[in-house]
């Protein structure tokens, strides 16, 4: 199975380099991504939109031979639902990690300086999110932070395919949890409203920070590989 990994704010391919190797050994082909603009902190990002990033992804699925995987990471989790919105029949099983399937016209709003959406002071952030990663951790992540995109992290997403509903979706819920998630879904809090369609969700928890693989590599792969189960 050809398994796509996308990546979140902040992040190239290289994310992935503790994940991909137990994928390998399962007999997978790990396909990791560097996003449009991601490619460097000098790349030109002032052009690169949603629809850009989005469509690095389709390509990915349509240069595979039979049907992907797609692993979502935060907000690769919307960039990875509107590829399944573009690809249904393509994609077997959807997998997000702390992040949700973003709604048809739901636009972000992630704070951005000069056309790009750099990696915030960690003060920033909640302590839930920053749980796993010592002082170590936090430099080596900041040192390989790239800006963002801004029209890629905040342009709105654009679905026109229901049959997106009917694809797979597993979602590991590392800073919060499986209980917080349905509640939020309970309370139709609008993140979470496109998940709610959905017809077939597995809900796993793996508990540790916002991104886990940095925190809990070895755990998340085995998260992902319980996910897939025998698909080939």
């Amino acid at each position: 199975m050809d398994i796509i990994l996308i990546p979140g704010l902040w992040l190239d391919s290289s994310s992935w380099d503790r994940v991909t190797p137990a994928l390998e050994q399962a007999g997978h082909r790990a396909l990791p991504l560097t996003l449009p603009g991601m490619e460097s902190r000098d790349s030109d990002r002032s052009g690169i939109s949603r629809q850009d990033h989005v469509g690095a992804i389709v390509n990915a699925i349509d240069a595979a031979e039979g049907p992907v995987v797609l692993v979502g990471h935060s907000l690769g989790a919307g960039l990875a639902h509107a590829a399944v919105d573009a690809r249904p029949d393509r994609v077997s099983r959807a997998i997000y990690i702390g992040g949700f399937p973003t709604g048809d016209g739901v636009a972000e709003t992630f704070p951005a300086e000069n056309g790009e959406v750099p990696l915030f002071d960690w003060s920033n952030f909640d302590e839930a999110d920053l749980r796993g990663l010592d002082q170590a951790a936090l430099a080596d992540f900041r040192e390989r932070a790239i800006p963002s995109p801004e029209k890629a992290a905040n342009d709105p997403q654009v679905l026109t395919d229901p049959r997106r509903y009917d694809v797979p979706v597993t979602m590991i819920c590392p800073e919060f949890s499986v209980e917080m998630l349905k509640e939020w879904i309970a309370e139709d809090m609008e993140p979470v409203r496109e998940l709610a369609e959905i017809k077939d969700v597995t809900y796993v928890d793996l508990p540790t920070g916002h991104w886990p693989q940095f925190s809990e590599p070895d755990e998340l792969a085995r998260t992902i590989l319980d996910a897939i189960g025998d698909e080939r």
